[in-house]
């Protein structure tokens, strides 16, 4: 089991705008998160040192739930590499242990996001990792949710 989630998809459209997609806040919002999720929030200040914070909201059988994230971008290549860290907070940016939410023990305090896209036969290829998200687990899921969401998203946008 790989303790990385690694995905790669492709996309009908240019690399500046798949880098888009990552880096506007309203773009951003209209595809992140798993079926179901809205992106109320998305602070993105997209610069080496930069902070993000992003709201996820959706519902559950036990009624409505927000979390929060928060990270900093470590690297900007524009059209090319985006790194950041993420990591659960609270509304403020405060980052919260994997404990206080209700997270299994050993599960990191923060990860690191690597996008990198590059164009392969015309189209944009989109490599994603998620360093310190096991390849099995629900943030897998939820990765993949959230790239078919893009992928529909970006057709839409492109067409």
């Amino acid at each position: 089991m790989s303790n990385d989630v690694v995905i790669e998809r492709f996309f009908d459209a240019p690399p500046e705008l798949v880098w888009q997609m990552w880096t506007d806040p309203e773009h951003f919002k209209a595809w992140y998160g798993p079926t179901g999720a809205t992106i109320p929030v998305a602070n993105l200040d997209v610069q080496v040192g930069g902070k993000r914070l992003i709201s996820m909201a959706m519902e559950t059988p036990n009624g409505p739930m927000e979390m929060w994230f928060a990270g900093e971008f470590r690297e900007v290549v524009a059209n090319e590499r985006l790194v950041y860290t993420d990591a659960m907070s609270d509304e403020e940016g405060n980052i919260k242990s994997p404990e206080e939410m209700g997270m299994p023990q050993g599960t990191p305090t923060s990860t690191e996001v690597v996008v990198e896209l590059s164009v392969v036969d015309g189209r944009t290829k989109m490599v994603m990792t998620h360093v310190g998200v096991p390849a099995d687990s629900p943030g897998a899921g939820g990765w993949g949710m959230a790239f078919d969401k893009l992928e529909a998203y970006v057709a839409d946008v492109s067409a």
